[in-house]
């Protein structure tokens, strides 16, 4: 039943045709009965078929409401004033060796992702360390002391906030634009294209499920690299749409994988941990 009421949802929300109503009539029977055969030729528009005429914005916004567990923007919110997110990473460096950690990340959220304040602590065998985003400003603590990550850690980090789903859930509070492109389908499954830039011409390419207005991928570009990531295992926290598992890729070639454990939000995250001193 749900899924078939997200199907209309789409549906009104994607096209611009006016619902036709049943045609008025004092015999209440017969009215029952052209709202029904209605709702099933409804239920049978396939889902490919739900956003001719779609605009980007439809596209975006509909995606919203969907994450937001049918709450959209005002939802998220309120939810997700902060998180609390813990799990593994795996990383692929260039030399082909394999790191594993568990990380811990901490989120105070802000009226736009650059107000963001961000702490993702990572834990190796042999070290561990935390890497910082605050007020648009990346730096990182060891043992308690301050320091400057190398270019490479500082990139992929700021990638993974502004190339990441936030950059399309909050492409309006971002002042971000956007542009669909022209619809694909790959290995059976047909997705919306679009294209979210924010103010400083980061360019995000969101691969969204037409069937479910889930984002199954987005591709970015740096520094001559193509990155790609792919996110599987959505579930529902606290009413929102989370993927607990991504993999992304440089020009092919795996370079990592998250594992969510565990993700809450709303618990107190004090501000303190986010300071450089």
């Amino acid at each position: 039943m749900r899924f078939k009421f997200f199907i209309l949802f789409a549906f009104f929300i994607l096209t611009s045709v006016p619902f036709v109503s049943a045609q008025e009539t004092t015999d209440k029977t017969k009215t029952e009965t052209t709202e029904k055969k209605d709702k099933k030729q409804k239920n049978k528009q396939p889902a490919n078929d739900l956003s001719k005429g779609a605009t980007a914005e439809q596209v975006a916004e509909s995606a919203v409401y969907f994450y937001g567990g049918l709450g959209g923007r005002d939802y998220l919110k309120q939810i997700r004033k902060t998180t609390v997110e813990r799990g593994k990473i795996t990383l692929t460096n260039a030399e082909g060796k394999i790191e594993q950690a568990n990380y811990e990340r901490l989120i105070l959220r802000g009226d736009s992702l650059d107000k963001e304040r961000i702490r993702f602590d990572q834990e190796y065998p042999n070290a561990k360390f935390a890497l910082i985003y605050n007020n648009d400003k990346v730096f990182g603590i060891f043992n308690e002391a301050v320091f400057t990550p190398r270019e490479d850690a500082t990139k992929a980090f700021q990638n993974q906030i502004w190339h990441g789903l936030e950059a399309l859930l909050r492409y309006k509070e971002n002042g971000s634009t956007l542009a669909l492109a022209e619809r694909e389908k790959i290995m059976g499954v047909d997705y919306y294209v679009l294209d979210v830039t924010d103010k400083q011409t980061r360019k995000t390419r969101f691969y969204i499920s037409s069937k479910t207005l889930r984002v199954m991928m987005l591709e970015y570009t740096e520094d001559n690299t193509k990155y790609r990531r792919k996110f599987y295992d959505y579930n529902y926290a606290q009413g929102t749409l989370v993927p607990f598992r991504s993999v992304l890729w440089a020009n092919d070639k795996q370079i990592e994988e998250t594992n969510i454990q565990t993700i809450s939000f709303g618990q107190k995250v004090e501000e303190v941990i986010f300071n450089e001193s």
